[in-house]
């Protein structure tokens, strides 16, 4: 059997089913999921995925939530910088006319 991961990666395995735009597309976040990102407590390249949204830093033991198939999403990262932004806001007076 030869081998038919030269070009498209994981998703080899797939053969010719299912297009070519699917099979892009995950061999994308395959990708992504299976290397190594930076842990968000230590600052070191060693955070890998546990299961899913399960991500575990092999250096320091953190183990934390994040994303499905990267620990941190975008939509994350946004919500993260409106979080902090309600806290340091400065109370509103209110004008009682």
């Amino acid at each position: 059997m030869s081998k038919r991961t030269k070009k498209v990666g994981s998703s080899g395995r797939y053969a010719a089913r299912y297009g070519v735009k699917s099979r892009t597309m995950i061999r994308e976040v395959e990708s992504q999921q299976k290397q190594r990102h930076v842990c968000p407590q230590c600052g070191q390249n060693a955070v890998k995925r546990r299961s899913t949204s399960i991500w575990e830093c092999r250096k320091c033991g953190n183990v934390f939530a994040g994303g499905a198939y990267i620990p941190v999403t975008p939509s994350g990262v946004a919500a993260d910088r409106i979080l902090k932004g309600v806290g340091t806001e400065a109370p509103r007076e209110e004008n009682a006319a």
